[in-house]
């Protein structure tokens, strides 16, 4: 349950991140109301999460995998370039958040 709880976490924030995107600096209300939500979903999940699973691994499967669905969204929603080197580190990133998953490391 807690590594669903953490998949919430990671789609609310990633849905919160690219509203913000798309606010134009919170200039725009409904994108604006789709932050302040996202990013409250995202912190209710989490909180929830921890409750079973520990702290550092779940805080970065959280904020790594929502680095790369920014990006990705950002490239498809928006038509934001993307640089070898960014691309470098989001599979570096990947494999860091798969390394910690298979290795067992989110549990308590």
């Amino acid at each position: 349950m807690g590594i669903l709880l953490v998949a919430g976490a990671i789609v609310s924030e990633i849905a919160a991140t690219l509203s913000l995107r798309a606010s134009h600096g919170l200039t725009r209300l409904c994108p604006t109301v789709l932050v302040v939500l996202g990013y409250g979903a995202a912190f209710v999940f989490l909180a929830q999460a921890l409750k079973t699973l520990d702290v550092g691994p779940v805080y970065a499967v959280w904020s790594g995998l929502g680095t790369i669905g920014a990006l990705v969204g950002g490239v498809l929603l928006f038509d934001e370039g993307v640089r070898v080197a960014t691309v470098a580190g989001a599979l570096l990133i990947a494999l860091g958040v798969a390394v910690m998953y298979v290795g067992g490391g989110l549990e308590h």
